[in-house]
């Protein structure tokens, strides 16, 4: 029997908040558990032996067909999700130095995906994103 991240023990995971010029962020509709349903900052998990910064940088290219540079550490985050059963610590990035148009890249995973204003976000927002926010905030 194999071991599932996230849920027969904490998984490792990272998100990295995409932020434009004009101060939007950009926010995926999740098709899946964790928080299916919910908005959320790009990420996942992170790959054996594959730096967090990087795994962000991946994640966020594959999930937005994007092409990201530099990205910058925000802030930890540690999320139990009762309902989905799922422990997840996570390291949560941020950066504005990114190319391309974004896309919904991965349908099977992700529903819809916008830029919105850190005043007028979509609902509901997984609790990944509202620490990401929150920190934002604070800066």
């Amino acid at each position: 029997m194999s071991a599932k991240p996230g849920t027969d023990f904490p998984g490792v995971g990272v998100g990295l908040v995409l932020q434009r010029d004009d101060g939007k962020v950009l926010l995926c509709k999740r098709l899946k558990a964790p928080e299916a349903g919910f908005w959320n900052i790009v990420g996942g998990k992170v790959d054996p032996m594959e730096p967090s910064a990087d795994a962000a940088r991946r994640e966020a290219e594959e999930e937005t067909g994007l092409t990201i540079r530099r990205v910058e550490f925000l802030c930890p985050t540690e999320q139990i999700i009762k309902a989905d059963r799922q422990h997840w610590v996570s390291l949560i990035y941020i950066t504005s130095d990114f190319t391309g148009e974004a896309q919904l890249t991965e349908p099977d995973k992700l529903s819809d995906i916008g830029w919105f204003d850190l005043d007028n976000l979509p609902q509901p927002l997984s609790a990944f994103a509202q620490v990401a926010f929150e920190k934002l905030a604070r800066r």
